[in-house]
């Protein structure tokens, strides 16, 4: 590969997790795990932005193009990620990388190119959307963790022990199945269909079983009653999915869960933890994770569309029926739904 910045796939980046390990910017979102896991889940075609100094990365930045016949053909860093910086060595400019994905979008017809980053990107370009993000640095003594955890929260953690909740952490394929029906329960809360079971199949082929991540799994009384589905890459840890069985909500279990997964992740040497994306306005989920003493800091997302040569700011979806909808849809008919959706919505 030459020095020159090219668009290349997966395929044309020998030892890519290595490569990226050093970088600080790197996440479980550049690996080539989350990306194949993507691909074969919702059929997006890697589109990587990569130039090499020797043998060492100098620009990566991870892309899917989306085609959809609902949204378009569109370039995304990344589909259902919470955020994935671009990893540029010292001395290369972002927007002049920027130029050149506009010029290669404007070729290959995409209709937005869309980043999302944990720092600005672009000083004169508005952000399309903004979120918050929670992340904890983590210690080798539990107590002190422990200790920096809101009051509130450790006396969940001691109510679902003394309840007699249990924890297991399994990175098996049925400890996924059994993630996913709870999963299905609680998308049904929120109102909105469920991720297809085939992406979480994908997940654990890709991530899991390669060591990448696990699952925590709560149960009460030989019932499985919540769970949560972590990753992590490097020194850091990550909390992607979590899920519940409302039944059972006074017995603290995402509590136990969340502090079983931190455990895990401080005995084994990672340095930090992420909370993952939280939006704007959703005031219980931000209480519940700056309870655990992580720092807050804001995700930027940048869109530029190619029809009009400028970036622009995204309209905030509106909960409405559709909500109301999908809490009283069956559950295998908001799966059958979710896995016609979600391709179009990365």
């Amino acid at each position: 590969m030459s020095t020159g910045r090219e668009i290349v796939n997966h395929a044309s980046i020998p030892a890519r997790d290595a490569l990226l390990r050093p970088h600080p910017e790197a996440s479980i979102f550049h690996t080539s795990g989350w990306a194949e896991t993507l691909s074969e889940s919702y059929g997006y075609t890697q589109k990587n932005v990569v130039a090499m100094e020797g043998a060492n990365l100098k620009i990566f930045v991870p892309l899917m193009e989306v085609k959809s016949a609902l949204t378009g053909i569109r370039a995304v860093s990344l589909p259902f990620s919470d955020y994935c910086d671009p990893v540029i060595r010292d001395g290369v400019s972002f927007p002049e990388v920027m130029n050149n994905l506009i010029e290669e979008g404007k070729r290959a017809g995409w209709r937005t190119i869309e980043l999302r980053s944990s720092k600005p990107l672009l000083e004169d370009a508005p952000p399309s959307a903004t979120h918050l993000r929670h992340i904890l640095t983590l210690s080798t003594d539990e107590a002190r963790l422990f200790s920096g955890i809101r009051n509130s929260a450790q006396r969940n953690i001691r109510k679902a022990e003394k309840e007699g909740v249990r924890t297991a952490i399994s990175g098996t394929s049925g400890a996924v199945r059994e993630f996913y029906r709870l999963n299905c329960l609680t998308r049904r809360d929120h109102g909105l269909p469920p991720q297809p079971f085939l992406f979480f199949r994908n997940l654990h082929r890709n991530l899991l079983e390669k060591n990448r991540g696990f699952v925590v799994l709560a149960s009460y009384k030989g019932t499985c009653i919540a769970g949560g589905l972590f990753l992590h890459f490097g020194d850091k840890g990550f909390y992607k999915y979590g899920a519940s069985d409302r039944k059972f909500q006074s017995l603290r279990a995402n509590n136990l869960v969340m502090w079983e997964a931190i455990r895990w992740f401080s005995r084994n040497g990672f340095r930090s933890f992420c909370f993952g994306r939280t939006e704007r306005g959703n005031e219980g989920l931000m209480q519940f994770k700056s309870g655990w003493g992580a720092e807050e800091s804001v995700l930027r997302y940048y869109k530029y569309d190619l029809r009009k040569n400028g970036y622009i700011v995204d309209r905030s979806l509106v909960t409405g029926l559709h909500n109301r909808v999908f809490r009283i849809l069956p559950i295998p008919v908001s799966k059958v739904i979710g896995a016609a959706l979600y391709r179009h919505m990365g």
